[in-house]
């Protein structure tokens, strides 16, 4: 236990992930552009979800293929990419439990066609 009795969860995060963000920029033409900007990186741990997480998400017609474990700070949020290489992982929902001792970002996959999953 650190200091004030919370868990850490530093120690679980094996991974590090850009973090990919839409930016809205002038066109010059007097409208605007959108484009992905990296807007840092985060230390993350990348799981399979539960059966049950997965069920849940398909009633709800998401996605969620992962779940992402970050630092309570991490500055990730719903519509983000997260990346690794050739993994991209789009963020549906960032979750913080009532104790802030860590965040959970709920990703789906991007697979490019013809690519084996991870």
């Amino acid at each position: 236990m650190s200091p004030g009795g919370r868990l850490r969860v530093g120690h679980l995060l094996n991974r590090t992930l850009a973090v990919w963000r839409v930016t809205t920029v002038p066109d010059g033409a007097g409208g605007q552009a959108t484009s992905w900007t990296q807007a840092g990186t985060v230390a993350a741990k990348v799981d399979q979800p539960s059966a049950r997480e997965r069920m849940l998400a398909q009633q709800a017609g998401s996605e969620h293929t992962h779940n992402v474990y970050l630092l309570p700070t991490a500055d990730v949020r719903r519509g983000d990419e997260l990346r690794d290489g050739a993994e991209r992982y789009r963020v549906l929902a960032v979750i913080s439990p009532s104790t802030p001792i860590y965040r959970r970002a709920d990703v789906h996959l991007i697979q490019t066609e013809g690519t084996p999953p991870p």
